[in-house]
């Protein structure tokens, strides 16, 4: 990449989003507005992110069953769009979000109830264990 391709990128106001580097996906950060937690990471490719900005509904492209996946289409946990951040490489995006029902992963808790966080376990550095943060 030429210098100047390199400074429109990184300090211009055109949205050149970087789609090639990782064949057609751009990876997506999660993060709930109001609390600033990391909800989830996902992929987006050209149509999911149009389709988030039409919609206001956090669309991605789902990486094992290949297709476009609007979160909270089936789950009615739904992820309504804020903002949306884009890295000074513009091959990286960040969702800010209001959940809209009771958690963004599809696992479950075990009173049954979806997390609200696909991260809610964290790494024990000295016993290479995970240990769950919920209560």
């Amino acid at each position: 990449m030429d210098t100047k391709s390199k400074q429109m990128i990184e300090e211009g106001s055109e949205l050149r989003l970087q789609f090639e580097k990782r064949d057609g996906l751009l990876p997506v950060v999660v993060q709930e507005s109001s609390s600033g937690d990391i909800l989830m990471i996902a992929s987006v490719n050209g149509e999911a992110l149009n389709q988030t900005i039409k919609s206001g509904k956090a669309t991605f492209w789902s990486t094992s069953r290949q297709k476009i996946w609007v979160k909270g289409e089936t789950s009615e946990n739904a992820l309504l769009i804020e903002e949306i951040l884009v890295d000074c490489d513009q091959d990286a995006l960040i969702y800010k979000v209001t959940l809209d029902g009771k958690g963004a992963c599809h696992t479950t808790n075990k009173k049954g109830s979806p997390r609200k966080s696909c991260f809610y376990r964290k790494l024990n550095t000295d016993s290479l264990k995970l240990e769950f943060l919920e209560k």
